[in-house]
This record gives structure tokens, sequence and C-alpha cells, in this order.
């Protein structure tokens, strides 16, 4: 009976193992599926972080040719800065050398030590740096040159204490041919375009008169803002005054202004230095030396050599000074002054004024006995009866309303002497 049951039971078993096998293909298929699911949903997954990658990839790409582009062009423009800024500051001439030296170095250790050397690059970089070199030794010639011309026109000197920035746009400015008719209004620059069309004209001329006074101006400005106020003075004694280094620029002579009263001339230079700097005997000898040739094309006149400063003159330079009769101010400082030049046209009589910004404004000469001012505010202008000069329209060519002015280096001036 026992052995009867444990047949039973072990039949039993045998019966499940038989459906659990009877059931097992279903089982797999429904695993299948689900791997099958699961295998799916990683292959989007890797597929959606595949194209991530790849577009990250490109755009690290299209970053690092921007950037490598962005780095030549670089390269390219401090490369240039260099050249420029290297003529006025040999010391930086210096260390840029140096600096590409040491990078020749470095790239010819480089090229013999790499995997696969390359002494014919190398070879290439040591001829290049003999060559070098050699320009360096002929930049040192140069400078000694430049150094002998500095001594022979001390002038020189003072435009190597200029930014190269500022004295390329000073020559630039000072250089710039007179036309007859002008592109544009100056004051445009000062003022919008809302402000140029709608303002009443003598309210948008204030305007930008203002802002260009207040602007923050270079060097080369300022000094020759100084020259336009020590010009006016000599102006208000009775002077006729011929501004000669704005409208001659590098070609003054060492002349700033020629002031002419009668027989009597004055040659004028101005320096508008910061208080720390100092003129020495050099800027006297120089001014001296200009007085003196203008005496000899000019027998029959008096002439006089005047220093203006806003600094301060070494007692060498006043010693030199004092010696060669050459009168100076110093510590004279650029003060505010009726910078509107209120003139009368010699052709018709029409009454225009000019601002310092003006092309036509350092080449015109005010003549108290023809009715000609000048004034503070365009308002006292147009009161007046003076109006803006308008070349850029068109109109009345500011030319033909001036006095016959011949630069007194080319021969005797044709200007009416105040009176």
């Amino acid at each position: 009976m026992d052995l009867y049951r444990r047949r039973l039971e072990e039949l039993r078993d045998l019966l499940a193992r038989l459906r659990r096998v009877e059931e097992l293909p279903g089982l797999l298929h429904k695993q299948e599926e689900v791997l099958r699911a699961s295998f799916s949903e990683q292959r989007a997954s890797l597929a959606e972080q595949s194209e991530r990658e790849e577009k990250r990839l490109a755009d690290l790409s299209a970053q690092l040719d921007l950037l490598e582009r962005t780095l030549r062009a670089r390269e390219q423009a401090i490369q240039q800065l260099a050249k420029e800024k290297t003529l006025g500051f040999p010391w930086l001439a210096e260390a840029y050398e140096e600096f590409l030296t040491l990078q020749d170095e470095l790239l010819n250790d480089l090229l013999r030590s790499k995997d696969r050397p390359a002494p014919k690059a190398a070879e290439a970089i040591r001829e290049a740096r003999s060559l070098r070199r050699l320009a360096e030794k002929k930049a040192k010639v140069f400078e000694y040159v430049l150094r002998y011309y500095e001594a022979l026109f001390p002038w020189l000197s003072d435009l190597r204490g200029e930014d190269v920035d500022d004295l390329l746009i000073a020559i630039t400015a000072e250089k710039a041919p007179t036309t007859e008719v002008e592109v544009e209004d100056a004051a445009r620059q000062w003022l919008t375009d809302a402000e140029y069309a709608s303002l009443p004209a003598a309210e948008k001329y204030q305007l930008a008169l203002d802002r260009y006074w207040r602007s923050r101006k270079r060097p080369w400005q300022l000094g020759r803002d100084y020259e336009r106020y020590v010009g006016y003075i000599y102006e208000t004694q009775g002077f006729a005054v011929y501004y000669q280094g704005i409208v001659e620029g590098l070609e003054d002579l060492g002349r700033d202004l020629v002031a002419t009263k009668g027989d009597h001339v004055e040659i004028v230079q101005c320096k508008y230095w910061a208080k720390q700097k100092t003129i020495h005997e050099k800027h006297i000898n120089q001014l001296f030396g200009t007085a003196t040739a203008y005496r000899i094309d000019h027998p029959n006149e008096d002439v006089l050599a005047v220093f203006y400063t806003s600094t301060s003159l070494s007692p060498r330079a006043m010693q030199f000074a004092d010696i060669l009769d050459v009168r100076y101010v110093d510590n004279f400082p650029l003060s505010e002054y009726p910078w509107i030049k209120c003139n009368v046209s010699r052709r018709d009589g029409s009454k225009i004024y000019h601002l310092p910004f003006d092309q036509q404004y350092d080449r015109t000469i005010i003549e108290e006995e023809r009715l000609e001012c000048y004034v503070k505010t365009v308002a006292e202008a147009e009161a007046l009866g003076f109006r803006r000069a308008m070349r850029w329209r068109g109109g009345e060519s500011a030319e033909e309303s001036l006095p016959r002015v011949r630069s007194p280096s080319r021969g005797r001036s044709h200007r009416r002497t105040l009176r």
C-alpha cells in the first residue's frame, strides 16, 4: 500500500512537471517579448545619445575652428600692433624681439626632439633668427640716426612722447585737405540724428559746441586748443595771427603762431604739457633757430621769439632764453574764451560764423575794423546778425569771405593789420 502511494506521488509530481514544461514556451515567449522591448528601448536611447554626442562634437569642432581663426586673427593683429608700436617705443621692440626669440628656441627644440625630427624646418628657423638679429642691428643704427635728428630738430622728440595712435590721428587731422565743399556738417558728429533734424539751428549748434568742449580730448587736440587760445590773446592785443602750426601741421617749421602788428612780428611756440614735464633748453634753441630763419627771410621786420607753455622751464632753459633774447610765458593755463568766430564776407558782405570744428575755422582772420568779432555763444552770434557757414550745402564758400592769407614762411602776408 505504501509502495502504491509513493508511486502515485511520483506520478503526480511528474504530471506537474509536464504541465510546467507545456507552459514553458509561453513563458519563454513572454520573456522574449520583454527582452525585445527592453533592447528596443535601449537601442533608441543609445541612438538618441549618439545623435546628441555627434551634435556636441560638431559644436565643439565649430567652436575650435572659430577659436583657431580668432587666435590667428589676434596673432596677426598683435604682430601688426607690435610693428606700429615699436616705432615709437624702442624698449617694446626689444621685449618683442626677446619674446619671438624664445618662441623660436622652443619651436626649434620641439622640431628636433619630436618622434619624427624636422631638421630642415629647424634650420629655417635658425636662419630666420639670424636675419632678425641683423634687422635688430640695423634698427640700432636707425635709433642712433634718429637721436642725431632729434638733436638737430628738438620738436621731433616731442612727438615720441605721444601715443602712436594719437600721433597718427593728429598727423591725419592736421594734413586733412580743405575742399571747396565739405561732405557734411561737422556739427553732426556731436548730435544725434533726431537732435540734428528737430532742434532749431541756434539750439542744436550750441549743443554741439558744448559737447565739443566737454568731450575728452587727446593730447594733440588740447595742444591745438592751447594754440588757438594763445592766438586769441594776441588778436585781442591788435595782432593778426596766422595759425601756422594748425594749418601746416608737421611742416610748420617749429612756428605755431606768427603774430603780426605793422612791422613787428612775434614767432610763437606753444607747449601744452602736464605739470610734471619740463621745458628744456633744446626747445628754446629750436624756437630761436626758426625765429632766426624768419629774420633772414624778412630783414625789414622786427622779429621776436616767444615761448608759451602750461608748465615750467628748467633753470638751464631760462638761462638760454635770457641770453638768446627769447621771451617766455610759463605756467600759462588754457582758459575759456569766446571761441566762435564771426566773419563778414568780402564778396557780398554776408555775415557768417565759424565753430571750432568747422573746416575754415583756423583760416578765418578776425578784423575788428570790418565789424568782425569773437563771441561765446551761438545766440550772441545770431543776435548780431551772423549765420552758420553752410559750405556742405553748396552755399556760400567760406573761402571767399576770408582775407587773402599766405604762409609767412613763403612770402609776405596780405593780412590787414588790426588797430
